[in-house]
C-alpha cells in the first residue's frame, strides 16, 4: 500500500510541477459526496475539509432580518493573490440560520472567510479549489469585482432552500456582479435529495458551470472537476452554466464543436483532463470514488473514516466535516453537521445541530494562527474567551506528536476517537427523539437539550485530547527527546505538510 501511495505521489508531484507551479494555491480543500441510494440509511452524505493555514473556529450564525436596502461587501482588495476591488451588493430581506467554520487568511481575501457548512434547510456547502487554465488566470483583470469563493458559500447558506437553488443563486450572482477569483474555484453542494458541483472560472469573463449529482452517484473533488457538458446545458435538467460557457472557448480556439469531441470542462478550461485522474494528492479523485462505490452502502462512520484518512487529512486540513442530510426531518433544527475542530486525522468529530444555541468558548475564535495576531494586542472584548483553551490548538499539538511517530501513536489516537464517536452515533437517535418531545412542549426547551448535549460532548472531547496529549508527550520525550531544528531555518517556511502516513518521512518525498 505504501509503495502504491508513493508511486501515485511521484506522478502527482510531477504533474503539479508541470501544470500548477505558477497558478495553484499552496493549500486547498476537498469534498466527498455520496448519493442517497448508496448510503446505509437513505441520507445524503457530504464530507470534507478546508485547507487553509490560518486559525479555524466554529460559529452558529442566527437567522437575521436586515433592514430594507441593506447591502453587503464582497470581493477582495489589491492585496489578494489576483488583485481586485471590493464592491457592495444588495442583501436579502431574511437570512437562514447556519453552521460554519470561519477562518482569517487565504490568498489575501478579507476575513472572516468560510468554505461553507450547513443551513436550516439542510443545504450543505463545501468549497474546493479548481484551478483554471493558465490563459484564464493571465487574463483576469486587476480590478476584478464581484463575490469571491467565500462570499458565494456564505450567501448560498444564507439564502438557499435546496442545493439546486444554491447553484442558481451562485450563478445569478456571477451573472449580475461578476466573480473575484484567486485562480479558479468550485463548490460541492448537497441537500437530502441530490448534489451539485459548481465551478467558477478565472478570467473575468463570468464563466461558470454546474453539474447535478444524483442518488446513485459519488463524487470526490480534490480539485473540483466537471467533465463532459452537453450543448444544451442551459436547458438540461442536469446542468447549468453561463451563457458564454462554450462560445468563449470557441472564440479562444480552445474548443472546436466540429471535432466530434464533447465539450469537456476539465480539458477545455482546467488542466487538460488531469483533475479527476491522477489528481493532485496521494490518491486521485477517481481512485477514492472507486473506493466509495465499493464501500456502499456508506455509513456516517465510514464517511468520518474517509475524511480522517491520513492519505488526505494532514496539517493542511484546518478541520473535518460530515453533513448527515436526511429527508423528512421532523424539525429543521435537527439538521446535523459533524465537525472536527482541526485536522480530523487526530481530532474527534462532534455533533452540532442547527438548534444548538451557541458554541462553547473553547471552540470559538482564538488568536492562535489568526491573521494580524502577531503585531497587535487583543481586543478586550475577547480577553475571557482567549483565556480559555483553544480546541484547535490542543488537537493540533496532538497531531504534531502523533504524526512524528505514527507507527507508535496513530492507531492509539484514532481508535480512542472512533470509540468516542461510536457512542455519540449510537445515542443520536435517542437524543433527537428527546429533543422532538422537548420542542413539542417548548422550542426553547428543545434547543436547551441539544445545546447541553453538544457542549457536554465537546467538554469530554477536550478531556480525551488532554489525556492523550499528556501520555504521548511523555512517551515521545522519554523515547525520542525533542530535537532542535537545523540552524538558520524559518519556522514559517512551510514546505511539505506534517502528515501521519505510516512509514513516510515528511522531509523526504520520492
Amino acid at each position: 500500500m505504501i509503495n502504491r501511495i508513493f508511486l501515485q505521489l511521484s506522478i502527482t508531484l510531477f504533474i503539479l510541477f508541470l501544470q500548477l507551479s505558477l497558478s495553484a494555491p499552496a493549500d486547498a480543500s476537498y469534498a466527498y459526496y455520496v448519493g442517497r441510494n448508496l448510503t446505509a440509511d437513505g441520507s445524503v452524505l457530504l464530507g470534507g475539509t478546508g485547507e487553509e493555514p490560518s486559525s479555524h473556529w466554529l460559529e452558529i450564525i442566527p437567522a437575521r432580518t436586515p433592514s430594507a436596502g441593506s447591502q453587503i461587501t464582497v470581493g477582495a482588495t489589491a492585496r489578494a493573490r489576483l488583485p481586485a476591488r471590493l464592491s457592495r451588493i444588495p442583501q436579502v430581506g431574511k437570512t437562514i440560520r447556519h453552521i460554519t467554520m470561519n477562518y482569517t487568511s487565504y490568498a489575501g481575501f478579507p476575513a472572516p472567510l468560510t468554505n461553507g457548512g450547513l443551513n436550516a434547510y439542510q443545504v450543505a456547502v463545501r468549497d474546493v479549489w479548481s484551478p483554471s487554465r493558465r490563459e484564464l488566470i493571465d487574463m483576469t483583470p486587476p480590478d476584478q469585482t464581484g463575490p469571491n469563493y467565500s462570499d458565494l458559500a456564505r450567501i448560498a447558506m444564507e439564502r438557499a432552500r435546496t442545493a439546486r437553488e444554491a447553484v442558481e443563486i451562485i450563478g445569478r450572482l456571477i451573472d449580475t456582479y461578476g466573480y473575484t477569483s484567486y485562480g479558479g474555484n468550485s463548490h460541492l453542494i448537497a441537500d437530502p435529495q441530490e448534489g451539485w458541483v459548481v465551478i467558477q472560472l478565472a478570467g473575468g469573463q463570468g464563466l461558470w458551470v454546474a453539474e447535478r449529482l444524483g442518488a446513485d452517484e459519488v463524487r470526490v473533488n480534490y480539485p473540483g472537476y466537471i467533465g463532459d457538458v452537453p450543448a444544451d446545458y442551459q436547458t438540461h435538467s442536469g446542468f447549468m452554466g453561463s451563457k458564454n460557457l462554450i462560445s468563449f472557448a470557441m472564440e479562444q480556439g480552445w474548443y472546436d464543436p466540429d471535432s466530434g469531441q464533447a465539450f469537456n470542462v476539465d480539458r477545455v478550461y482546467g488542466l487538460g483532463g488531469s483533475m479527476r485522474s491522477p489528481g493532485l494528492k496521494y490518491l486521485s479523485p477517481a481512485d477514492i470514488e472507486a473506493e466509495l462505490l465499493a464501500m456502499a452502502p456508506v455509513t456516517v462512520e465510514e464517511m468520518m473514516a474517509l475524511v480522517r484518512d491520513p492519505r488526505i487529512a494532514d496539517d493542511h486540513a484546518g478541520y473535518g466535516q460530515v453533513a448527515h442530510l436526511r429527508k423528512d426531518l421532523p424539525n429543521p433544527e435537527l439538521a446535523l453537521l459533524w465537525v472536527a475542530p482541526t485536522g480530523s486525522v487526530t481530532a474527534p468529530f462532534l455533533p452540532w445541530w442547527i438548534g444548538v444555541r451557541e458554541v462553547p468558548p473553547e471552540f470559538g475564535q482564538h488568536r492562535y494562527l489568526t491573521e494580524n495576531a502577531g503585531p497587535t494586542f487583543i481586543n478586550p472584548y475577547y480577553q475571557l474567551r482567549e483565556a480559555t483553551e483553544f480546541a484547535g490548538r490542543i488537537f493540533k499539538r496532538l497531531m504534531y506528536y502523533t504524526c512524528a511517530f505514527p507507527e507508535e501513536q496513530l492507531e492509539r489516537v484514532q481508535s480512542t476517537f472512533i470509540a468516542f464517536e461510536a457512542e455519540m452515533l449510537d445515542q443520536r437517535p435517542r437524543i433527537e427523539r428527546l429533543a422532538e418531545l422537548a420542542y413539542a412542549e417548548d422550542p426553547e426547551l428543545g434547543r436547551e437539550l441539544l445545546t447541553m448535549y453538544s457542549h457536554a460532548r465537546a467538554a469530554q472531547a477536550l478531556e480525551l485530547g488532554h489525556g492523550l496529549l499528556v501520555g504521548i508527550e511523555t512517551e515521545v520525550k522519554t523515547r525520542h527527546a525533542i530535537p532542535s531544528p537545523p540552524p538558520d531555518t524559518d519556522i514559517n517556511a512551510g514546505g511539505e505538510s506534517v502528515n501521519c502516513l505510516v512509514g513516510a518521512n515528511p522531509d523526504q518525498r520520492p
